[in-house]
């Protein structure tokens, strides 16, 4: 327990602390959402918890069956189609009735040990296209195209950005590199223009299939001036309401303008806004602060690791993080598409916070147990 990163224990008290007040800031006049602030401190404290029994638990021991976690993983994926309700036009979440849980954010984790676990193989050397690289891509792909059709289009990117942060690390040739970026460029310019050429056949026929709000969030994004006023608003309100919060902010608990009521989930996926609200740019400026420290003293634990797959592991779990705080923030100030992506530690939800946490346990497990690593090879 020596071996725990204090700075990261305090960082996360702080998001604790920032969590609650934001949650209960943006909760406070809806009836509908009671106690969220406690329900955070609630789900924050079984974090702290899992983050303890996470640094206990060697993490080579579970390396060691990465195929089994992957395993579950895929078949959680597999049961939402059957067992899961509908909710905003997917089926991800699992009614347990205290608490739901979505498995597409405990794949993210799964994901990364996969991927760790297939890298680990060479030990540093330079990844092989066949054995390694196109490897990597089938674990990926499987859960990427499960998550899709559900559908979750944010859950389904992180995977990516997961597995382009571990390629890069994985000591991955730049030959590949250009490939890769070749494929995804020509993929998203032939994406965008089939979505334009047939725009009107593919709004038909999700619209049928009652999935018309992937076209209403891709076309907001892609011909905002074309988009109706209802699909642009969140956007728009978002932007409005963040600018309004100028330097300093209009104060906590005081931000609740005519703006918000047009934003859903402000508690959650778009809890930004109430930050940029009430506490203005040097409110965002110290989270965005906070979050560099964090992720900072991650990559310095994989930097000094001797086991390159528990470096694989940080990476894998750094680059999760990164892209959320990214996306989420830059899809409320008019950067990215909207999609259904938390701000990590500080959104309300227990799922991904407790997966966020015990990300977390597993950094701090690699960190304690490199001495026994480095002793025994």
């Amino acid at each position: 327990m020596k071996k725990i990163d204090w700075m990261m224990v305090l960082i996360l008290m702080l998001f604790m602390g920032m969590s609650a007040l934001l949650v209960r800031s943006a909760t406070h006049s809806n009836p509908m959402y009671p106690n969220f602030d406690i329900k955070t401190l609630i789900f924050y404290g079984i974090g702290f918890g899992v983050i303890i029994i996470a640094t206990l638990v060697d993490y080579r021991l579970i390396l060691k069956i990465w195929y089994v976690w992957y395993a579950i993983g895929l078949i959680l994926l597999v049961l939402v189609f059957f067992l899961a309700g509908e909710t905003n036009g997917a089926r991800s979440w699992f009614n347990l009735g205290l608490f739901s849980f979505q498995p597409a954010e405990m794949m993210k984790l799964f994901l990364i040990i996969a991927i760790a676990g297939v890298l680990g193989r060479r030990q540093g050397d330079p990844l092989r296209l066949r054995s390694d690289v196109m490897v990597v891509a089938v674990v990926v792909f499987v859960p990427f195209l499960l998550v899709m059709i559900q559908p979750d289009l944010g859950n389904a990117i992180i995977y990516i950005f997961i597995v382009l942060g571990m390629l890069w690390i994985g000591n991955v040739r730049y030959t590949y590199v250009m490939i890769g970026l070749t494929v995804v460029v020509g993929g998203l310019l032939l994406f965008v223009t089939l979505f334009n050429t047939y725009n009107t056949e593919i709004r038909d026929y999700l619209k049928e299939h009652k999935k018309v709000h992937w076209y209403d969030r891709i076309n907001t994004y892609i011909h905002p001036e074309l988009a109706s006023a209802d699909d642009r608003r969140q956007s728009e309100y978002a932007k409005i309401a963040i600018g309004s919060g100028g330097l300093a902010g209009d104060g906590y608990m005081q931000g609740e303008s005519k703006n918000r009521k047009f934003i859903p989930y402000t508690y959650s996926d778009s809890i930004f806004v109430v930050i940029g609200e009430e506490f203005g740019f040097q409110g965002a400026a110290v989270l965005l602060l906070l979050y560099f420290l964090f992720i900072y003293r991650m990559i310095l634990i994989a930097y000094q690791c001797y086991d390159l797959r528990g470096s694989f592991i940080i990476i894998g779990i750094a680059s999760m993080m990164v892209f959320q705080i990214f996306e989420n923030i830059g899809m409320m100030i008019g950067l990215m598409p909207i999609t259904g992506i938390t701000l990590p530690f500080i959104s309300y939800g227990g799922t991904s916070l407790l997966l966020n946490m015990m990300s977390i346990g597993l950094v701090f497990s690699i960190r304690a147990h490199q001495e026994k690593y480095q002793l025994e090879s």
